[in-house]
């Protein structure tokens, strides 16, 4: 996994994580790789992965049943489109409004722009 340099590498992973619910990737009540697992598959410490399993916890997104792991839960994608759109709304929107402001984009451009990427 590639990481960037301008966000934690535990968020990141948990981003990763975050889009394979969003995806179906990983489904409502399906189990999460192992602490171990996941940090051999994208070769981080096994504490970076730990940390990114009690941040996704205390957010709800999984839980743990004693003695069988993390398993996603039942409403982690409510809660992962929330959060992200939260944080859209919260910090980049507010750059990337005022970067199409700058550059003259009209809303009606805008408006185009995103139906025509709705479309494809």
């Amino acid at each position: 996994m590639n990481f960037k340099d301008n966000k934690a590498i535990y968020l990141q992973i948990a981003d990763r994580i975050g889009d394979q619910i969003l995806s179906g990737t990983l489904t409502p009540e399906g189990k999460v790789p192992s602490v171990r697992e996941l940090a051999a598959e994208i070769e981080v410490n096994a504490n970076t992965v730990a940390r990114t399993y009690d941040h996704l916890q205390q957010n709800g997104v999984i839980y743990t049943k004693r003695g069988l792991g993390y398993f996603v839960s039942p409403d982690a994608e409510e809660k992962i489109v929330a959060t992200r759109r939260d944080q859209l709304m919260q910090g980049e929107m507010d750059y990337f409004l005022g970067q199409l402001k700058a550059v003259g984009i009209t809303p009606a451009e805008l408006q185009g722009l995103y139906s025509d990427y709705l479309n494809k």
